[in-house]
């Protein structure tokens, strides 16, 4: 397992490292409404950290296919008690936001990092508030708004596009002042991509650890993997039934070499990415050994 760079300001354990989704929304796809009152997101919270989850990342609007927008006064009004709250618990904590009001407010609360879906597209100022803050900061590989987004899917070579379209992130987030060692890249599997869109990314993720920056994977719970376990009717699995096959997805990936996944359930994918941790080392160890 190649290592991977670490960003500034994130933990730095020695595995791959797991980022635990908080959706204080009442319609993301996968568990809409269920944390959308500040207790119970709390708890969660919580609960993931005590499950091992080294970030949690907090997020008060729904980037699922079709979503639409919310006000930036009621993304701020959902996510900051939260943030506020998990960060007095010493939870290490990022803002999922594309706006860069709702970021500056949450890293004011305590949230150390700025997860950006649009890699810094949505909002220009982003970059300054990152830039500002010092803190690190994930460019995802995004062609436009949830609403929009099925219609964005078209390319020649998705990794050379997506690799390319992210190279472009990098340079203007360097050129607003933003440290190479603050960013982590995404590559937005099923945002504006077809399911055969993100198992070729998967396929061939060693072009974008070339960019040779941290990269981050989400695949947790996705429709192409509900699609993938589909019953013999063809009625894909539920969200709640794509959990094992996220756990396997992150220790492919792990053991390719990434900086981190994030997904909605930690244990399992703790367990994944500590027995692949294990595996890397006793090959390294033999490796000595046999040289």
């Amino acid at each position: 397992m190649p290592s991977s760079p670490r960003p500034v300001g994130l933990p730095a354990p020695d595995r791959c490292l797991v980022m635990g989704i908080l959706n204080v929304t009442p319609d993301s796809f996968s568990d809409g409404g269920r944390f959308s009152g500040v207790p119970d997101a709390v708890a969660y919270g919580l609960a993931m950290a005590a499950a091992g989850a080294d970030v949690v990342d907090v997020g008060g609007e729904s980037t699922r296919p079709g979503a639409e927008r919310v006000p930036a006064e009621e993304e701020i009004r959902r996510v900051l008690p939260v943030v506020t709250e998990l960060a007095a618990s010493a939870v290490c904590t990022t803002i999922d936001t594309t706006r860069a009001a709702v970021a500056a407010q949450a890293l004011s609360a305590g949230a150390i990092g700025v997860n950006d879906v649009s890699g810094g597209l949505a909002d220009p100022k982003m970059a300054r508030v990152v830039a500002e803050a010092g803190c690190p900061w994930v460019l995802m590989h995004w062609r436009g708004h949830s609403r929009d987004m099925a219609t964005l899917a078209s390319y020649s070579d998705v990794v050379l596009d997506v690799r390319d379209e992210l190279r472009c992130r990098i340079d203007a987030a360097l050129a607003a002042g933003v440290g190479a060692d603050q960013l982590i890249l995404d590559p937005g599997l099923g945002f504006a991509k077809t399911a055969e869109h993100n198992w070729a990314l998967l396929d061939r993720l060693d072009v974008l650890l070339d960019l040779s920056l941290p990269v981050l994977i989400g695949a947790s719970r996705k429709a192409f993997l509900g699609r993938l376990l589909a019953d013999e009717a063809g009625v894909a699995a539920p969200p709640g039934r794509r959990d094992a096959a996220t756990a396997a997805i992150t220790a492919l990936v792990a053991d390719l070499g990434v900086w981190g996944v994030r997904v909605h359930e930690p244990a399992a994918n703790v367990d994944a990415v500590t027995v692949v941790a294990a595996a890397a080392r006793t090959r390294a160890q033999r490796s000595l050994s046999d040289d």
